[in-house]
């Protein structure tokens, strides 16, 4: 990371800005112009903000509308909750760190929250079996996600360089060995895309056959067609504003950890706004949300018996 160097008067360089200026083992600080941080603050607060209202929307559809309790509503429930946590508990941090280039709330790292993409539409699937998916699957992140922040399993094998060369005193930087990279990238993003690419070619292939089969217009088939793609958008969107992380994140530690800290935050910040596009998706592709924001929005969600409103 370029540092910010003060120039005195006679043109000597003084000692560069620090995260704590009294700490031995400080980081260096990048200082923004001020203009640049009230820019910044305003860009990632409107980002969060749209992100939160947005998934909180999305949530409150489902939950409310009887006619959306459905298991795959269900997955796109958790889907939204997961959204909503990144809007609000990991970018408002995230926002300061990224800012301030420095860590100033604690020792205790907050940790970024994985988002799950277990979509399918299968007739068979049950609410309890989706209920055991969602279990599953935070569960199963959570448990990744609090063992590699206090087991520091990130660091395995390389605690010696870590604690001698890049831990210091208001850092807060995303730092893994070569093993825990590989491992962590397979787990976190490349087999689950995989599997959700799998997933959706095996959904193509079958409505694609129903539909040859039967030679039908019919509304229903217009609807399963118009899922599919919906799902293929989901996807692509998930795997385009992921995937330079990802990348980044797996070379960085086989070309001597040379990625620059700004670029890394860069891509963080576009995996992050992936949670702020899904309500947009489901508002331009599905007219029953879009319904459903309308009555919310107009309060008429507090009327009698709006749960039961038919959404078209």
């Amino acid at each position: 990371m370029d540092i910010k160097i003060n120039i005195s008067h006679n043109g000597t360089s003084e000692k560069p800005f620090l995260c704590f200026e009294f700490s031995n083992s400080s980081c260096q600080k990048l200082v923004y112009p001020l203009e640049t941080r009230i820019l910044l603050y305003v860009v990632f607060s409107l980002c969060s903000i749209v992100t939160i209202i947005g998934n909180l929307l999305v949530i409150i559809t489902v939950i409310h509308f009887k006619q959306l309790h459905t298991p795959t509503n269900y997955l796109i429930l958790s889907l939204a909750v997961a959204d909503l946590l990144v809007g609000g508990v990991v970018m408002p941090p995230s926002m300061l760190r990224s800012i301030e280039t420095c860590w100033y709330l604690g020792d205790l790292i907050y940790r970024y929250y994985a988002i799950c993409h277990p979509l399918q539409y299968h007739s068979k699937m049950t609410s309890l079996a989706t209920l055991v998916m969602i279990i599953i699957c935070w569960t199963v992140s959570a448990a990744l996600a609090f063992s590699i922040i206090f087991l520091e399993l990130n660091i395995l094998g390389i605690e010696d360089f870590y604690y001698e060369n890049i831990d210091c005193d208001g850092g807060c930087m995303m730092f893994q060995s070569k093993e825990a990279a590989i491992i962590m990238s397979m787990i976190c993003f490349y087999i689950p895309a995989f599997v959700m690419l799998c997933m959706y070619m095996k959904i193509l292939h079958v409505a694609q056959r129903q539909v040859k089969a039967i030679q039908s217009t019919n509304s229903q088939f217009k609807k399963e067609g118009k899922a599919t793609k919906t799902l293929a958008i989901i996807m692509g969107v998930f795997l385009t504003f992921w995937i330079p992380f990802f990348l980044c994140n797996i070379i960085d530690p086989f070309i001597g950890y040379s990625v620059p800290p700004l670029l890394f935050d860069l891509f963080f910040w576009v995996g992050y706004y992936n949670s702020t596009c899904n309500p947009m998706i489901y508002a331009f592709f599905y007219s029953w949300f879009r319904h459903a924001f309308r009555v919310i929005l107009s309060g008429k969600i507090f009327q009698p018996n709006s749960s039961k409103t038919i959404l078209t």
